[in-house]
């Protein structure tokens, strides 16, 4: 069974309907839109993923 968790700024101040989740998948790491579970989800390497993180976290999402 996939275990999906919720960034852990999801809720209080911020609004639940922006939330995307994660999950360990086999090989890959599941990303997919929190309101929207069956809708499908993401598959990133972890190497993408990574950098997925970094580029958030810069506000770096341009390119």
């Amino acid at each position: 069974m996939t275990t999906w968790r919720k960034s852990s700024h999801s809720g209080g101040a911020t609004t639940q309907s922006d939330c995307v989740e994660i999950a360990r998948l086999i090989g890959t790491v599941g990303v997919r839109d929190s309101k929207a579970p069956d809708a499908g989800h993401l598959a990133l390497t972890p190497a993408a993923f990574t950098e997925l993180l970094t580029r958030v976290k810069q506000r770096n999402l341009d390119d």
